[in-house]
């Protein structure tokens, strides 16, 4: 079908420039600065869902602004994969820009301006990733996210947050600056465009196998936002940043910038066949399974309840790489999906951890003993938002993680189900006794101060921790783009 040409894939984006701007110039007005990211947010997530029929009917909405080389356009195209990413970053965007107005104010922190407005920015960068046509665009938007999200990590700026925003920025500009560059240059060398193309553009390439290879696994580890081990460092170090900041990298943009990318390789740059004749389905497996298990035996060694997160993070990416790799189509939707299902969860599950220490001052588990019957609400959610972490029905996370399963049987690789089975427990191992002790431990003092729920903080994750159960209940939309991208 021809495409629908239309300027809204760019307005999404221009929507929250606009905003980050009307931040900025709103600097001495709070009150009218605080509204403006909620009601960008609205505005951006009706603009992507204005699109969602013409690319469920299988049709793509494309906008060219104009090429930079021959073969290389700077040009927008919101498609079935682009279309799930978009949802989640602009749905997600409503809920964080309520819980961080709730979250700054009631910790009184510094530099709200900045903040509010590099969030702003970094919604744009990630949706114009989501819709762009073809690799240049889309690894400038990717370096955008990264630059635009160093202040936010480094937001406290203290010698903790020094440390971490430095390791943020070394590990993801260095991977971009070396051997993601490389990538590209060899792309448009071997193909002449760096354009998407459905099939894979290099699926019919003149070039060796050995370079194809190298130029996979330079995309790959380039691509570090994904969190691949070894590229995974800078995940935990930046979670010095405030919690609505460890919520964007972790849910709504930067790492789902990530496994975005390396999946536009491995569908449309690349191409199944191509993959799969080269053998890079199961080495990339192999690889991404390590990953998901290591990191879960981290996350069952942290207390800090950010820290167990964010190594949570680093291997439910893998899940998403995972699904891609096998090469199963049933597979490979399971892994589409669970971009959408770790999305919900996992910013409830931040929401959650930031909302105890609104309310408590407290970030270690260890010190959480008897909070959920001061915090129902917040503990509640938590609650809900692990099981579908572990994969329980009638979660979001049950939906993505049974596809993946199937996958693997349908693709032969018993050895995933495996690796998918022993996380799930890992999973289990690792969240529940969180909830356990949070309603029937034991607490070890009286707080000196009240600890109860703060209504513009808990109101935005008790939203998500439903969008969590929606999902699992209703997964239809996500299925039927997943099903565009897999066809």
């Amino acid at each position: 079908m021809d495409p629908v040409i239309s300027i809204r894939p760019l307005l999404a984006v221009a929507v929250a420039v606009l905003a980050a701007l009307a931040v900025l110039l709103l600097n001495n007005r709070e009150r009218l600065r605080d509204v403006v990211s909620p009601v960008a947010a609205l505005a951006m997530f009706a603009i992507v869902a204005s699109m969602a029929p013409t690319v469920l009917a299988g049709r793509t909405v494309d906008l060219r602004l104009f090429e930079v080389l021959p073969g290389i356009d700077f040009a927008f195209r919101a498609d079935a994969l682009g279309m799930v990413f978009a949802t989640v970053s602009s749905l997600l965007w409503i809920a964080a820009a309520f819980y961080s107005i709730g979250y700054m104010r009631h910790l009184n922190e510094h530099g709200q301006t900045r903040f509010f407005a590099c969030f702003a920015t970094s919604l744009a960068a990630a949706v114009g990733g989501a819709f762009a046509a073809n690799l240049f665009t889309l690894v400038i938007f990717y370096e955008v996210l990264s630059l635009v999200t160093y202040p936010l990590v480094y937001h406290h700026e203290d010698e903790e947050a020094w440390a971490g925003s430095r390791k943020y920025l070394v590990y993801l500009m260095g991977a971009s600056k070396s051997v993601l560059l490389a990538a590209l240059a060899l792309t448009y060398q071997i193909a002449g465009s760096l354009d998407f193309v459905a099939g894979g553009l290099l699926a019919r390439a003149d070039a060796s196998a050995a370079l194809l290879t190298v130029v996979y696994f330079c995309y790959l580890f380039g691509f570090a936002k994904a969190a691949v081990m070894p590229m995974h460092a800078w995940l935990p170090a930046a979670m010095v940043a405030p919690t609505p900041v460890s919520a964007l990298l972790h849910a709504v943009a930067v790492v789902k910038m990530g496994v975005f990318c390396v999946l536009r390789v491995v569908f449309h740059v690349f191409g199944v066949g191509l993959m799969d004749g080269l053998g890079l389905g199961i080495a990339t497996a192999y690889l991404v399974s390590f990953t998901i298990l290591m990191a879960s035996v981290y996350a069952l060694t942290r207390d800090d309840l950010k820290a167990r997160l964010a190594y949570s993070t680093v291997s439910q990416l893998s899940y998403i790489v995972l699904g891609a790799v096998l090469l199963s189509p049933v597979a490979m939707v399971g892994g589409i999906v669970h971009i959408a299902a770790h999305a919900f969860s996992k910013i409830t599950l931040f929401l959650c951890a930031g909302s105890i220490y609104c309310a408590s001052g407290k970030r270690n588990i260890s010190e959480m003993a008897g909070i959920g019957r001061r915090l129902p609400w917040t503990m509640g959610a938590f609650f809900v938002a692990s099981l579908s972490m572990i994969g329980i029905p009638p979660t979001a996370g049950f939906v993505s993680k049974w596809y993946l399963a199937l996958g693997s049987v349908e693709a032969g690789e018993i050895a995933f189900l495996i690796v998918l089975l022993v996380s799930s427990v890992l999973n289990a191992a690792y969240f529940l006794p969180v909830s356990y002790g949070a309603f029937f431990g034991t607490e070890a003092a009286e707080s000196p101060t009240p600890v109860r729920e703060i209504p513009m903080v808990a109101i935005p994750l008790v939203a998500t921790a439903i969008l969590s159960v929606s999902m699992g209940i209703f997964p239809d939309y996500f299925l039927s783009l997943a099903e565009g991208v897999v066809r």
